[in-house]
């Protein structure tokens, strides 16, 4: 950029060439067109357009024959045009909503669904106190990137329905777009019922057995995994301090420690059952019955999973 400024096009091109050249050039060739094997469907850019990705594209053509696309304008275009979709894209399909109590399968139904869009996946984060995942959520500008893209794949699919999973504005530290957000707000719920004791055993799978997994998987010291598991459960149980008030926080933060003390000492860790089954009951079943009795009227559909796949089916929703 200072040769570009400096000294002209064609200069800086000729600084370029000579800081890249022999192995380093080969090297760099052999990865963009192990990139473009692999992704087909693919481009080529840079952060403007510019000569970066369009000498990179003739390098390719030169030593492996791919023609392979470049975005022009580069990432600013790409991105100016990903968020112009976004303001746009609600009025381009039919959403429904999918809801239902703390516990009840919702992102993994969604999951099975062809026409859906996972926004926890990709928030990289469950929407709650004890949302956060191993892995750190992504950018607000990336986020926005993939659900644009997702959706637009989507649409170019066909797909003229897609279902959500009922999400408040903020998913962890990032939040929707308005567009999307506004269009959820309006869009017909299904309300996915699941019995108590179901409830209980995925939410104790997804945040007990699988979440340490995770963290063993992360980490592969097993001590190191077990403290930062424990550092998880703790901290996201004191994101809701304030709101279950002393005496019930201090209940559940005393069946915590006693069930994690009990799993580093046995490797059982069916003890945190107790605090698990005290806040859904007692925090957020009470919750959730506020917050759906305050959108009652968009309810189009309630049943269990197999009853909401049938009225999907029926509406050509797969």
């Amino acid at each position: 950029g200072k040769r570009y400024k400096d000294a002209g096009q064609d200069e800086a091109i000729k600084l370029g060439l000579g800081l890249v050249s022999g192995e380093q050039k080969a090297a760099r060739i052999k990865a963009w067109q192990q990139f473009a094997l692999q992704s087909p469907q693919g481009a080529l850019y840079c952060f403007r357009g510019g000569l970066r990705s369009r000498i990179s594209q003739q390098w390719l053509y030169a030593e492996t024959g791919i023609a392979y696309p470049r975005i022009a304008g580069g990432y600013k275009a790409l991105r100016r045009y990903l968020l112009d979709e976004l303001t746009v894209i609600p009025e381009r399909y039919q959403a429904y909503v999918l809801s239902g109590r703390t516990g009840a399968g919702k992102t993994r139904f969604l999951t099975t669904l062809q026409q859906a869009i996972d926004l926890e996946g990709l928030a990289r984060h469950r929407g709650s106190a004890f949302g956060a995942g191993v892995l750190k959520q992504p950018s607000q500008i990336d986020f926005e990137n993939a659900l644009a893209s997702q959706l637009l794949q989507h649409l170019a699919k066909d797909f003229q329905t897609l279902v959500f999973e009922d999400e408040s504005r903020s998913i962890g530290s990032l939040h929707l777009p308005d567009s999307i957000f506004f269009s959820l707000r309006a869009a017909p719920i299904l309300l996915l019922e699941t019995p108590k004791a179901e409830r209980l055993e995925l939410t104790y799978q997804e945040y007990i057995p699988e979440m340490l997994a995770a963290f063993q998987q992360h980490l592969d010291d097993e001590a190191q995994a077990f403290a930062a598991f424990s550092q998880y459960l703790l901290g996201s149980l004191a994101k809701v301090q304030k709101r279950l008030g002393g005496v019930r926080y201090a209940k559940a933060l005393a069946q915590m420690q006693t069930a994690l003390a009990h799993q580093a000492a046995t490797g059982d860790g069916q003890l945190h059952q107790a605090w698990i089954e005290f806040l859904l009951l007692d925090y957020y079943d009470p919750m959730y019955d506020y917050q759906i009795s305050q959108k009652a009227e968009r309810i189009v559909f309630k049943g269990d999973a197999q009853a909401i796949r049938a009225y999907l089916a029926s509406h050509s929703i797969t």
